[in-house]
Parts: structure tokens; sequence; C-alpha cells
């Protein structure tokens, strides 16, 4: 599917006689518009035209859900004034056409594909190896006008810092380089404070070493605590935190997650047991809204953190943490520019800024117009489905309050075998085409053909929408020709016993070991890694094996797919990790 065929929908608009209005949008939660002239939409859009004219759906549409098929009585409508939508025109200086962002290029040529790199439409959300959210036109403004100046970080972060700390119902704040280096230099400030001495005998001397932490709580990111050389000290109850905390503990880490706010393992029940001990509380809130007055400090926390590049839609490498004065004090003098624990965690002024027009934006954001005007989208979404065998498609509502991120979004469900193709092929068609569409699908043959693919529309602007809708609408409607996987047929080799591995990574070598059980085709086992060990399932036709096991790794559990052929006694293959990509591996049998 072209990228013309799947914006063939955009015909051109009638606009009245005398109306010359360019609508400008790069917030696709609510324009900022600007009074010069209006174009006759053309009917084979470039990236470049989507950028600019997706602001006909603009603030002043999000307060009735306007679809994308409404954009021509949006603007055939008059033009709403300043003080109908404050939000509008006071998050941020009003861009004239002269001061618009520039975009050089279109979706065919701009700076990203003459390096070889193919942009995307993000369904998926505000995911970082995707580049998270599209910042605020009012964060571009911020982080150009700081790049024209020079001033002493120390006296920035101080004026900043007391700004930050007003806007989101905290003693202070301060600007980091993403949530993770919040993580790790608040956990500094919790172990050694401003005290110069034990701040560069860091990680390898320290009085309190160890950070305690709900078993529910774990997950990829507590590495920024990690980092700093702690001992991550698990707890189930409230009655266990009482017996774990001693006199090495430097603070409580706790993932923001309003699931526990009614049990007796709620922030606010955890964080008084602390209280009593003199252990200062963190709150990892990386992807939830920063909203005033602070739920998590209103519940006993010390610090939180905050992402800058998610919902707020700051710098994407920006994060904010907010909570005592002393402690973030404490936590920017252990980063840059000091000469101390996390002086690689440099944050600029531009990204300081940048972080600061968010913060300020996000006070003034109307959030219920936004989440309206998404639901509109995915609902236009859903209603493109209606008709295809099979196919259904439901509107899902945002999370509560508190939850991580607060978008609305749409599932589609349909049975592969009418349709001919499955969810992860119908991601993998989208992500191959031209414009580039990511999103998540579920379903693969020939054993898993329930399949699905879930869109969430708050990173998307209105023209996507439509792209989006289209180009799944056609994809089930008439989809490649898929064959199921072949299956040999031949008697399983006998793989049975214990064999000696050999990974080879992009760097690096590991020496593990596996211990397998067949019974027939069925494989079940052992796999002891260089420091983890757990079981592995699996199958074998003829000579390919391929099985899977899932690495206990600290926080962040490490799936493991082996495939493989096996010759005699030696197997040689592919072992893919997910994010951490491929590597090669030979067995030998022991």
């Amino acid at each position: 599917m072209s990228y013309r065929q799947t914006t063939a929908f955009i015909a051109p608009l009638p606009v009245p006689a005398g109306l010359r209005t360019l609508i400008y949008i790069i917030d696709n939660s609510a324009a900022l518009c600007a009074r010069r002239g209006i174009m006759a939409l053309k009917k084979n859009w470039s990236r470049r035209d989507i950028l600019k004219h997706a602001g006909m759906l603009s603030a002043a549409g999000a307060a009735n859900t306007i679809a994308p098929d409404n954009l021509q009585a949006l603007v055939a409508a008059p033009a709403k004034s300043a003080s109908t939508h404050p939000r509008v025109l006071k998050a941020g200086q009003i861009l004239t056409a002269a001061q618009a962002p520039h975009t050089d290029g279109d979706f065919y040529d701009n700076l990203f594909t003459r390096i070889g790199i193919r942009p995307l439409i993000n369904c998926r959300g505000t995911i970082t190896a995707i580049s998270g959210s599209t910042s605020l036109p009012e964060v571009k403004q911020a982080m150009y006008n700081a790049s024209l100046y020079h001033v002493r970080m120390d006296e920035m972060m101080e004026t900043v810092g007391a700004e930050l700390g007003k806007l989101c119902g905290a003693e202070w704040g301060i600007a980091t380089t993403g949530t993770a280096a919040a993580t790790c230099i608040a956990t500094v400030a919790c172990i050694a404070g401003t005290d110069v001495e034990k701040s560069q005998a860091l990680p390898y001397i320290k009085k309190k070493d160890q950070v305690v932490i709900p078993k529910t709580s774990r997950n990829p990111y507590d590495i920024g605590v990690r980092m700093c050389g702690v001992e991550m000290v698990e707890f189930s109850s409230p009655e266990e935190l009482r017996e774990k905390i001693n006199d090495r503990t430097a603070m409580m880490y706790i993932l923001a997650d309003p699931r526990w706010n009614a049990t007796a393992m709620s922030t606010k029940n955890l964080a008084a047991i602390c209280k009593e001990r003199g252990v200062p509380v963190f709150v990892d809130a990386a992807a939830t809204e920063p909203n005033t007055p602070n739920p998590h400090i209103e519940a006993g926390a010390d610090l939180v953190a905050y992402s800058g590049g998610k919902c707020m839609r700051g710098p994407q490498s920006a994060g904010l943490l907010i909570g005592k004065k002393d402690l973030c004090q404490a936590a920017y003098f252990q980063g840059a520019p000091h000469h101390n624990y996390g002086r690689a965690m440099k944050c600029s002024k531009e990204e300081t800024m940048g972080l600061l027009a968010a913060v300020r934006a996000w006070h003034t954001r109307d959030h219920e117009a936004e989440q309206k005007m998404w639901l509109g989208w995915m609902q236009s979404i859903a209603d493109r489905m209606k008709g295809l065998p099979s196919v259904e498609a439901t509107v899902l509502p945002p999370p509560p309050a508190e939850a991580i991120d607060r978008s609305p979004g749409v599932r589609i469900t349909w049975d592969a075998k009418v349709t001919g193709i499955t969810g992860t092929e119908l991601a993998k068609l989208l992500d191959e085409g031209t414009p580039r569409i990511v999103l998540g699908g579920i379903g693969a043959r020939p054993h898993h053909m329930d399949s699905s693919v879930t869109i969430f529309g708050y990173i998307m602007t209105p023209a996507e929408v439509k792209i989006v809708a289209d180009a799944i609408y056609h994809a089930l409607k008439n989809p490649p020709h898929y064959e199921d996987p072949v299956v040999p047929a031949a008697t399983p080799a006998s793989v049975e016993g214990n064999w000696a591995v050999t990974v080879h990574y992009l760097r690096g070598i590991g020496e593990q070991h596996l211990v397998i059980k067949q019974v027939g085709n069925n494989l079940t086992g052992e796999h002891h890694g260089e420091i983890y060990n757990t079981t592995l399932t699996g199958s074998i036709h003829a000579n390919e094996i391929a099985f899977i096991s899932v690495l206990p790794v600290t926080g962040y559990p490490l799936t493991c797919r082996f495939k493989g052929t096996v010759h005699g006694n030696q197997i040689a293959g592919t072992l893919n990790m997910g994010e951490y990509g491929e590597a090669t591996w030979e067995a030998v049998r022991a």
C-alpha cells in the first residue's frame, strides 16, 4: 500500500471567500492557531502537509469530539476567540507564520530519510524506543530561546527549582536527564546528601547501602537505584517492611500504581512506616500525570520523579524530580555541573527551560477536552472497521487518574482464519509500508489465529488517524497471501541430555548449559546461564529445534528464544533476546 493510496481520502475542501487562516498544529492535543491564510488541501499529502494541516482539529474541535470526517465542517466554522479557549492562547506564545517551526522536506525527503532512516506514525504511545512523544510548540520555542544565551547553571536551577516546586505542589523541583537519571541522583542524595567525601567515595564506600522496595515494584527502571551500588531489599507486607528497615537503609523506592491505593501496601501506609524510622520515600511516577495537588506527596512521599517526554510532552530526554527542598537540592548537587556521582547525567539549559515550559503548559492545558478529542479519534477508527467479516473494534477509555499512560485507545480483534492475516502479520505489513505505521499486534500462525491490534491515540495527529484507519481497513479487507509455516515431517532428532552452549554476542562470548528432556517432538528442561538459571520449553521437528526460556534477571525477566539445526551431537542457530537483539549460538553434547 503506497502513501498516496492511504492518503487519498483527503479531497480538496471548499474554502469560504476571504477566509485566509493557516492553522498550524504541532501539538495534536490542542492546536495553536494563528491568523494567516488557509490553503486548499492537497489530495496527495506529504508528511510536511500532515504536520501543517493537522491543526484543523484544534481545541475548538476537541470540545465537541470532532473526528477526522468532520474536518470540512471545522474549516468552514468561524474562528473561536481567545476567551473561549484559554488553553490554546495561554499555554504559550501564538506562532505566526514567520515564527512557526520550519519543516525541512516531506515524508519522502527529510533529514531522517537522507541518512537512511524511515520516520513513522506512532500508534503505540510514549515509548522511548520509538522516540517518545511530540514536544509542544512552547517547549521547542523555549529550548531555542535558551540556546541563545549563557547562564550560570546553579543560578538557573535555583530559580527554576522554586517555580517547578510551586507549579507541582512541592517544596522544590529540579530538571534531570530523564526519570532514570532522577532515580539515580535521588538515591545518591539519600545515601550521601551533600557530604562531599561520601559523594566522592561512591559507589565503593557508603554507610547506607540498602534500598527497600515492594516486590510488586520491581521493574526494569529500578536499575536507576541499582547502578548506585546498593542492595535492593524486597518486602511483601508492612510488617516485613518494618523488619527490613535498619541503619543501612537509605531509601524506599516504590513504583506509582493506583492498584495498591486501597490496600495495606499503599504509598500512604508504607510512607508512614518509613517516616517513623527516618527513611526517605521515593516514588517513580515516570509515565503518570504530574497533577496538583500531587497525590504522592500528599501520601507521604519525599521525592517523586516524572518523565518530561511522555504525557507532559517536554524534551524527550528530560525528567522532573520534585519533593523536599533539601533532598532535591542534594540530588542536583550530585549531578552536573558538579563533579559528583551523577556528573554524566548533564541536563542542559535548553532541556531545563524546555521542561519548565512543559510543566507550565501542563497546568493550563484542557485535559478533559484532550481526552474527549482522543476518544473521538479512536471512535472514528472503530467505525471504519464496520462491515469487515469477523472484525470487532472496541474503544478503550483512558485509565483512571494516577494510572500509567492515560490515553484512550481502540482494540481491533478478528479471526485470522477468516481474514487471512494475523495481528503480527498486519503489524509487520504496516511497519514496512509507506507511511510507516507502528502499532502492537497479536496473533501467529498456525495455532494462534485469534488476532488483534491495539492503537493509542494521544501521540497521533488528526490526519494520521484517518491514514491509520484506512491502512488497517484495507489490510484486513485485502491482505497479501500468507502461508502457514512448513513443519518438517521427518522423525525428530534425539536431543535429550546435557549440552554445553557457547553464545556469540555482538561483543563478547557467553558460556551456558542446557539439560534437555524429550518426549517425541516436545522438549522441556533446564537453562543454566552464566548467572541466572531457569526452565525451558520447546519442540523439535526433524532436525529443527526451537525453545524458549525466561531468565529471572533482577527487575526485568529476560526472554530467550533459541532456534537451531541439529547435526548429530552439535546444534547451531540464533538466539533472539527481544530489545537486546540477536546472537548466534552453538552447542555440543556434553
